[in-house]
């Protein structure tokens, strides 16, 4: 009975070595084309500069896990934040970080830049005093010019500031540049929230990252207090008012005292014990209150989170990109590889084999 041996093609990496080796020159014309344009592209980018702090937030109700929380964490289950009766809980904090209400609020923040030379808020800062890139950018300027011709041109709110409900067309193409450049990633294991930005200063990086998490601690510890402040405000204004009744009271009473000085008959003294047992109950009434009050003054320090920072932020040295040399390296390997695929293309350099 005879074998049926099946053939395989496999290439022959001599005969494509000597063919390469032979189509040297058309590598080294592409070499030199893709280095040039790749440098042009590449060197008039702006480089940019990262920061970034590490806090782990305080979280209210974690103990009703207790053991179990932890060995829940191992799995990638958070049953703190199930337990927790937050509705913003770190899980959430990224896309907080989405919200435009919270990326306008960031607009008021002042910056430095690392010369010194400009010190503005952050939303002139992005917008007038960013680096462009010169080689894109008269074509950016012309696209935009000729939008300008189909498209009415949307106001903005002038002095009034940015609106996060209606903004113009050029404010929310910011707005989404700024977002790009502020992110938040957190662990679902240990709900520590890790904070970057990236920036075209250094100073500018690090004074913005330290600013966010501020104004990420301030909108949570106002979220998570807002029900307790309600509550002093109501038993301030019912201590007020119960002060207010107890001086009135007083007020009455003296004024009886002062008018009936020698009082001999029994409906006057009656009248005097029945001020003075008013004026009492009011006083208590005071005291009841002051005491609410400050019970749910002290409700809202119990609520009030703390962010423990593990990673302070710190001034980048180095830029983070763009990596200009490793762009360039990756662009000739890519060219090699199309080069050495449009060469060897309808050449034999496949030979088969048992």
């Amino acid at each position: 009975m005879a074998e049926n041996n099946q053939l395989v093609k496999t290439v022959n990496l001599r005969k494509l070595f000597q063919l390469l080796l032979q189509k040297k020159k058309v590598f080294y014309k592409v070499w030199a084309i893709v280095f040039v344009l790749s440098c042009i592209w590449i060197f008039p980018q702006p480089r940019y500069y990262m920061s970034s702090v590490t806090v782990a937030p305080e979280m209210g109700g974690a103990e009703a896990g207790g053991g179990l929380s932890s060995i829940a964490s191992s799995f990638g289950i958070n049953i703190g934040a199930m337990a927790n009766n937050d509705a913003i809980y770190p899980i959430l904090y990224p896309d907080l970080f989405e919200s435009p209400e919270f990326t306008v609020s960031l607009y008021d923040i002042q910056i430095t830049t690392t010369e010194g030379d400009l010190t503005t808020d952050y939303y002139t800062y992005m917008k007038k005093h960013q680096q462009p890139n010169w080689l894109t950018k008269p074509f950016k300027d012309a696209i935009k010019w000729v939008k300008s011709f189909f498209k009415p041109k949307k106001k903005g709110n002038g002095d009034e500031g940015v609106s996060a409900f209606c903004m113009s067309e050029e404010d929310f193409a910011l707005m989404e540049n700024i977002q790009s450049n502020i992110t938040c990633s957190v662990d679902q294991k240990t709900d520590v929230v890790t904070i970057t930005v990236q920036d075209q200063d250094a100073l500018v990086s690090a004074l913005l990252a330290d600013s966010v998490k501020q104004r990420l601690q301030d909108f949570i510890t106002t979220y998570r207090t807002s029900k307790a402040r309600m509550d002093v405000d109501y038993y301030q204004d019912l201590a007020n008012q119960a002060w207010d009744d107890y001086e009135t009271s007083v007020k009455e009473y003296s004024d009886y005292c002062d008018a009936h000085k020698n009082m001999i008959l029994q409906a006057n003294i009656s009248e005097r014990d029945e001020l003075e047992n008013k004026m009492s109950l009011k006083f208590n009434t005071y005291n009841a209150m002051n005491v609410q009050l400050e019970a749910a003054k002290a409700k809202v320090q119990e609520r009030t989170p703390s962010f423990t920072t593990l990673k302070s932020v710190v001034v980048p040295v180095k830029p983070a990109g763009p990596k200009r040399m490793l762009f360039v390296i990756g662009m000739l390997f890519l060219s090699s590889v199309i080069t050495a695929f449009w060469v060897s293309r309808g050449q034999q350099i496949m030979e088969e084999s048992v």
